[in-house]
């Protein structure tokens, strides 16, 4: 038969409520008992009755995290890593794709709003304001976006663009395209600021594009007829996409045109040329994610801003600009 919390309880020499406090609410219980009481309860195989645990605490125990689109690459270790220490924290998490839509964001979060305890907000495509009016029906963690009075976790990709910018101006290029991203990205908006700051650069903005190769395809020609000798793309997908539009007409990757990505994803560095890309912290996002969601249900707990810095590395889809650009 399975262990009960009596079982538990008679085992640690404790009396119930506290082996009930140990799983509903651990920091109110004293730490070596909480920790005998954890071990006792590893050994006996006893699993606390989360349905019961829920109707005492008002807790679910159980998590919600929304990202963009999941097919995209830059998601899936953010989201491992979040499953992974929701997991140690005994929390269980319910994974939802908004497929770049808003209308879907909103009503994804509505839905999830009655079944858990918080949300993780990745990457929303939904405005501030809207972000603030739902953040009254559920705690929110918001990754890649500053909402005012949430709990946020940053990818400095500002500090990654400068360093794409610097090293393709330090190869010698001195026209130089941004593909943004989807309207109203904030990730491009960081982009856009970054480079439009730096000096000795004639920046072309094209966009908004798609976040996907169909996306990097789409606006190959276009990055062709701006004169352009080095691009700085929304993400690796777009850039893919982009050299591979190049190829099709004819244009050397790096030989004409020098291509950076975003994220860093297995793709770019099994594609050809390996593309050099600004490396992501998706994994300790996550991880921090997570942590700042739990932390978030404490009273009095004060909203919490954290950045992560981003790297370049460097492969082979830069180099120096062509002495004699086309055309």
């Amino acid at each position: 038969m399975a262990a009960t919390i009596r079982d538990v309880a008679r085992a640690s020499g404790v009396h119930v409520s506290t082996v009930s406090r140990t799983f509903s609410a651990p920091h109110l219980v004293n730490a070596e008992t909480r920790n005998r009481v954890l071990a006792v309860a590893e050994d006996l195989g006893y699993r606390p009755n989360r349905a019961a645990r829920a109707l005492t605490t008002g807790r679910t125990h159980n998590i919600g995290l929304i990202v963009a689109d999941i097919s995209n690459p830059f998601f899936p270790p953010l989201i491992k890593a979040a499953q992974a220490q929701a997991r140690a924290r005994d929390y269980h998490v319910f994974v939802a794709d908004t497929d770049e839509d808003p209308q879907v964001e909103e009503e994804l979060i509505q839905t999830l709003a009655k079944q858990v305890d918080g949300v993780l907000l990745c990457s929303p495509r939904l405005s501030n304001r809207v972000i603030e009016r739902l953040h009254a029906e559920v705690p929110f963690v918001v990754v890649n976006r500053r909402v005012k009075g949430m709990p946020t976790i940053l990818m400095d990709v500002g500090q990654g663009a400068r360093l794409a910018i610097e090293h393709l101006t330090g190869l010698g290029h001195r026209r130089i395209a941004l593909l943004s991203g989807p309207s109203g990205s904030w990730t491009s908006g960081e982009m856009r600021a970054a480079a439009a700051a730096m000096d000795g650069v004639e920046l072309v903005i094209l966009g908004p594009n798609a976040p996907t190769e169909r996306g990097g395809l789409a606006v190959a020609e276009e990055v062709i007829a701006s004169g352009v000798t080095g691009v700085l793309a929304y993400n690796d997908l777009v850039a893919i996409g982009l050299i591979e539009g190049l190829y099709e007409r004819g244009v050397r990757v790096p030989g004409d045109i020098s291509v950076v990505g975003v994220d860093d994803i297995v793709a770019g560095r099994l594609n050809r040329p390996k593309l050099t890309s600004v490396a992501m912290p998706t994994a300790a996002a996550g991880r921090m994610a997570v942590d700042l969601l739990l932390q978030s249900f404490d009273e009095g707990a004060t909203p919490t801003l954290a950045t992560l810095d981003t790297h370049l590395v460097v492969r082979e889809s830069t180099d120096r600009a062509a002495l004699f650009p086309r055309g």
